[in-house]
């Protein structure tokens, strides 16, 4: 994105907040806009208290081709053109900010409440303003076939990014690692990257491929999980029950590497808390070469099933185009032909040295999400076989000093539903401003409701499991 003064923060690197532009309105809606019509995407997008009365909006952009972040911000009043006008990857952000912040974006196409809950970074003098958060206009239709799906969240809100600012970093990460209960291992990657990069701390080499570990086998538990529950929706028993032991295999190996099955207490600021002694990285690799042949064998029967084919091919259809224009990430993206992961467009520790060939599929249906996953599930074994095999010698864990005062970081991790974005301020005494986290469910809840209409009300159960998208994530 041109005209920002700052080099760029590729891809979990700090900025001086000062270098951040405060541009006006126009210039920041225009550059925005220019950045998105020449492939960049809008990753985060929030808006934080400016003084007793204005709002500053800043917004984050990637260029996954060039592997490069960049930002740019303006301050508001009380309202401001909306850029979901012209820009649909803005619109739930700008939802977003018109609930936390008490700001309108004119000419927003579609302004209803997105959590439903109070303000809580509008600045003192709008504080009190209430976002009517009843006034959910909802579409009303009839009959077997899917007309139009409208998603209303917001019941598991629980007020995340207010308890980051606050809260010390032993705590703060706690937190993170509870955003979305089945993500620990992204979430609490993407907050310590933030904070690492803010306190200028160098993980060793040893801790960095330990949370590359970590973070397959936790890709690795959701992806066979959500291939049982789907072959569990279309009543095929037998892959149903495989796949679902098998998860829990991948959980048992968790609790082998953290004391813990979803991996709560490993990842920490400056490394992570234990270590894979040489027996125990012994043991997770015959462990995981065992389940690879397992896999195998009902993964091959499962999908060279004609019944299974046929009931998955065609249903829950996201475009290719719509993926592009609304900024989809992860396996949806991934589902249409569009190569998004962080893993390959921003790498950052282990995944800088040691890539993971991106998996993608074409038709952009159930059955196209179900082999990304397939693919992915085949890949994150060998990534994790090939290093618990060659570990690095030496600590896991290094010092992560005091955060570097008015300084602006990013941190992005590729979750196991996608794109993981978490955004780190601080003041001048070195203390968290603000801490925007993206999740990939914000992402992509739109396009569950852009794939059902056109097919059958009994298609949903299928459709949605095909997404899995997160409550919590969401909500904060």
């Amino acid at each position: 994105m041109r005209g920002v003064g700052a080099p760029g923060l590729r891809n979990r690197r700090t900025v001086p907040f000062d270098a951040v532009p405060l541009e006006r309105v126009e210039r920041f809606r225009e550059s925005v806009l220019e950045a998105v019509s020449e492939g960049w995407r809008l990753i985060s997008l929030f808006g934080m208290p400016e003084g007793s009365d204005l709002t500053r909006l800043v917004a984050i952009l990637a260029n996954d081709a060039a592997g490069e972040l960049d930002a740019t911000s303006t301050a508001i009043a009380d309202r401001y053109p909306a850029l979901s006008a012209d820009c649909p990857q803005a619109e739930t952000f700008e939802r977003e900010i018109a609930e936390q912040c008490g700001v309108v974006p004119e000419r927003h196409p579609s302004l209803k409440p997105l959590r439903r809950h109070p303000p809580d970074h509008a600045p003192a003098a709008r504080a009190a303003r209430a976002f009517d958060r009843e006034a959910y206009p909802f579409a009303r239709v009839e009959g077997e076939e899917v007309l139009s799906l409208e998603i209303m969240l917001g019941y598991q809100h629980r007020g995340v990014e207010p308890l980051l600012e606050r809260l010390e970093r032993d705590r703060a990460v706690l937190v993170a690692e509870s955003i979305a209960g089945d993500a620990v291992i992204g979430h609490a990657g993407a907050y310590c990257g933030a904070i690492e990069a803010l306190g200028r701390s160098r993980k060793t080499p040893r801790g960095q491929t330990v949370r590359g570990i970590a973070l397959e086998l936790e890709r690795l538990a959701n992806h066979i999980g959500d291939l049982g529950a789907i072959a569990g929706d279309m009543a095929y028993q037998p892959a149903a029950a495989y796949l679902g032991r098998m998860r829990g295999e991948c959980l048992n190996l968790l609790m082998t590497l953290s004391g813990n099955r979803y991996g709560r207490g490993l990842v920490r600021p400056g490394g992570v808390a234990f270590d894979i002694a040489p027996a125990m990285a012994d043991e997770m690799r015959e462990r995981l070469a065992r389940l690879s042949e397992e896999l195998n064998q009902v993964l091959t029967l499962m999908f060279e099933a004609g019944s299974v084919q046929a009931r998955l091919e065609g249903v829950g259809v996201v475009p290719r185009a719509a993926c592009v224009e609304r900024g989809f990430v992860g396996l949806v993206a991934r589902a249409c032909e569009l190569p998004r992961d962080v893993r390959h467009d921003h790498p950052w520790g282990i995944f800088r040295f040691a890539h993971i060939p991106v998996a993608t599929a074409w038709a952009g249906d159930v059955l196209a999400r179900a082999l990304v996953r397939r693919l992915e599930i085949r890949r994150s074994l060998e990534f994790a076989i090939e290093q618990l095999g060659a570990l690095p010698k030496g600590p896991v864990r290094a010092d992560c000093g005091s955060l570097r005062p008015n300084e602006l970081a990013v941190a992005m991790v590729e979750g196991w539903r996608g794109e993981i974005v978490h955004v780190a301020v601080t003041d001048s005494a070195g203390r968290i401003r603000r801490h925007k986290v993206t999740d990939p469910s914000f992402h992509n809840w739109p396009a569950l409701a852009l794939a059902m209409p056109g097919n059958e009300i009994s298609d949903f159960p299928l459709c949605n499991k095909s997404f899995n998208l997160s409550y919590a994530g969401h909500d904060l």
